[in-house]
């Protein structure tokens, strides 16, 4: 359970990273934060998401109950090795990573013989800008929270982070294995930035920009694209999302073939078939992002 005086450390204070500090400190939670750049550190002081900030990574780590890594995925199992010994003892650590496998069990494997506990979590909410300037927790209330324990981790860790979800106000809390998130999030959200990305690339578009409707803005929104942490999420991922992305070329050359042989009760067939799908997500439209 989180207590009132859980004191919380969020090691990288991007988006996600800011955004959990903010809505921590608005709930009246002491906020501690760790920055690569002192520019960041600055301006989470001077718009009141952190209560101590700092560059340096040292003592001052002890000072929390629960540390957040908002960092990348791999960059944080780097931290993790060099500066563990700094773990307050009996401190909970989680993430926001949007990759599990690969990474959650190298983390635990690395911290089985110290006091402290690594359970970690994605939250999917998320904007196409990056930077703490960007951060906002308005995208958390319609966002799905995800909780991926292992066999290492304790009820009590899980409990805590239903707690972290809703003291955040995520709209809804699930709890998936590492494996079931990673191939959950291989066709919901990287394949979905891969067929984004590939139809932007298609052509040189630019001179489109004046005849854009809505159905070509909703469908690219997502290829502005961090291109550091996507690529290091993508290969992470490698297997799962190559399988997909396999699936979705066999979707769409059969819908090709389709149209070439002019067979439009195929094509009816594939309208009809989707438009039933897409009725199953529209009911979660306004609970669920």
């Amino acid at each position: 359970m989180i207590k009132k005086d859980t004191k919380f450390l969020i090691v990288g204070l991007g988006l996600l990273g800011g955004s959990y500090a903010l809505g921590l400190k608005k709930e009246g939670y002491t906020v501690y934060g760790i920055a690569r750049r002192q520019e960041t550190i600055d301006y989470a002081l001077n718009h009141g998401f952190i209560d101590e900030g700092q560059t340096e990574v040292d003592e001052f780590v002890s000072k929390a109950d629960v540390v957040v890594f908002g960092l990348y995925p791999t960059t944080m199992v780097d931290w993790v090795k060099k500066y563990k010994h700094l773990f307050k003892e009996n401190v909970l650590i989680t993430d926001v990573s949007g990759v599990k496998t690969n990474i959650v069990d190298v983390v635990q494997e690395e911290l089985k013989d110290l006091p402290v506990e690594f359970i970690s979590c994605h939250p999917m909410a998320g904007r196409e800008t990056n930077g703490i300037e960007y951060a906002n927790t308005d995208m958390f209330m319609k966002a799905n929270f995800i909780i991926t324990p292992t066999k290492r981790n304790t009820i009590e860790a899980v409990e805590f982070c239903h707690d972290l979800a809703y003291t955040l106000h995520f709209n809804h809390i699930s709890v998936l294995s590492c494996e079931r998130h990673d191939r959950m999030i291989a066709f919901l959200s990287q394949l979905t930035h891969v067929i984004a990305v590939s139809l932007m690339n298609t052509h040189d578009n630019s001179q489109l920009v004046e005849y854009t409707g809505d159905s070509f803005r909703d469908l690219t929104r997502i290829a502005q694209i961090n291109e550091n942490m996507w690529t290091e999420l993508f290969l992470l991922n490698k297997e799962i999302l190559l399988d997909e992305t396999n699936q979705f070329i066999d979707s769409i050359s059969h819908f090709r073939d389709a149209l070439q042989n002019e067979d439009k009760d195929e094509m009816k067939r594939l309208f009809i078939q989707s438009t039933q799908r897409r009725k199953l997500f529209n009911k979660n439209d306004g609970k669920n992002k």
